[in-house]
């Protein structure tokens, strides 16, 4: 943690910033190790390149602050107070002045960055969210270890949802027996909303689950991820019910066919937008191109969504510790859809997958 906010406060004063907002959940855990979700209450790290840091969150939470390993300056505040009082005397205390700050463009409200900016009446405005993007997107040991015990509770909760398969029962019945048993697991969180669709459902990429049974012969889709000390899992296989027809089990065979070939792609070096563009090449080939509606995947980690978008348009390159998704799918109206994601960790000379349940087609009994 504390080498991550060192590394930050040396690029700010590289780049002569003289202070720095930190509004998102997802940074501030990063830089400070304190995760929370204060709602509508102001919560936030203010970092310098040379004055002490401090935070500043609701007052209940101000233990946890310290409980999460930060030993600077905590400033808690109640609900009748008004938060920019306590931020601006700090800001002052430390003497900081400048022509040049920062803070993240896409998370921070119009009304807090007018606050912050009285402070700082001519300054120019610097966008922090690229440097705090690119610092996150390559991951140190510990992230990952973190993240492969994520994927395990991933593989996990697709084990248990095909366990509860059995004609009749309902999507939301299955998707309760998952969340039930990984909550017994210790898991508090999902990591977005789990999808179990049955059927033509499956065919529908972000659909809802409800109140359709299910019956002989449906292709079944799950996806779901749990957070676990802050990080992500993201994981979707398909299973067929009974029986597969030969243009369910073409479908699946296609999608399989993609994602391992995006997969084998995955080495230090590559570029990011090829590995969209070997398995969207293979679903046209095949003549589904139009029923791949998005891209092969994203980033992952603190957010199950994070840098780097993984879309064809990418000119990145792919670096040792990145961690994103692999997920090609295709969905036809009224026959269903097929998806296979995997997490993905870029290694010295390769890659891992981070989620380890079976890709081959299954048929349920």
């Amino acid at each position: 943690m504390q080498h991550r906010l060192e590394n930050f406060k040396q690029w700010l004063k590289d780049e002569k910033i003289e202070a720095a907002f930190i509004n998102s959940t997802e940074n501030v855990f990063y830089l400070t190790n304190f995760h929370t979700d204060p709602h509508e209450r102001l919560m936030g790290l203010f970092v310098f390149p040379e004055a002490d840091p401090f935070v500043i969150v609701p007052g209940m939470e101000a233990r946890q602050v310290k409980d999460a390993g930060w030993n600077d300056e905590v400033i808690g505040y109640s609900d009748h107070e008004n938060p920019w009082d306590f931020i601006n005397e700090a800001i002052e205390k430390r003497g900081v002045k400048g022509d040049k700050v920062g803070f993240e463009a896409e998370v921070l409200t119009y009304g807090r960055s007018q606050s912050f900016l009285a402070n700082f009446k001519q300054a120019d405005v610097i966008n922090v969210e690229d440097k705090l993007n690119n610092m996150r997107v390559v991951k140190d040991e510990q992230e990952i270890e973190i993240m492969r015990r994520a994927a395990e509770m991933a593989d996990f909760g697709v084990e248990v949802g095909i366990g509860a398969l059995k004609e009749g029962i309902t999507e939301m019945e299955v998707l309760a027996k998952v969340e039930y048993e990984l909550k017994k697991k210790g898991i508090r969180e999902m990591s977005f909303s789990t999808m179990v669709l049955f059927g033509e459902k499956a065919g529908d990429p972000h659909g809802n689950p409800g109140s359709r049974r299910l019956k002989a012969g449906d292709l079944v889709l799950f996806d779901l991820g749990v957070v676990l000390e802050g990080y992500t899992s993201d994981i979707t296989r398909t299973v067929a019910f009974k029986s597969v027809s030969d243009k369910q089990r073409e479908i699946y065979d296609t999608v399989l066919k993609a994602e391992l070939a995006s997969l084998e792609a995955s080495k230090p070096g590559n570029r990011i937008g090829d590995l969209d563009q070997i398995a969207r090449d293979i679903i046209t080939e095949a003549g589904y191109g139009n029923y791949f509606p998005h891209r092969i995947g994203h980033g992952l980690g603190i957010n199950v969504h994070e840098f780097p978008s993984m879309s064809h348009l990418n000119e990145g390159i792919l670096k040792k510790g990145m961690t994103y998704t692999i997920e090609p799918g295709i969905y036809v109206p009224e026959i269903g859809g097929v998806r296979i994601e995997d997490d993905v960790l870029i290694t010295e000379e390769g890659y891992e997958t981070l989620t380890k349940f079976p890709k081959e087609l299954q048929i349920i009994e």
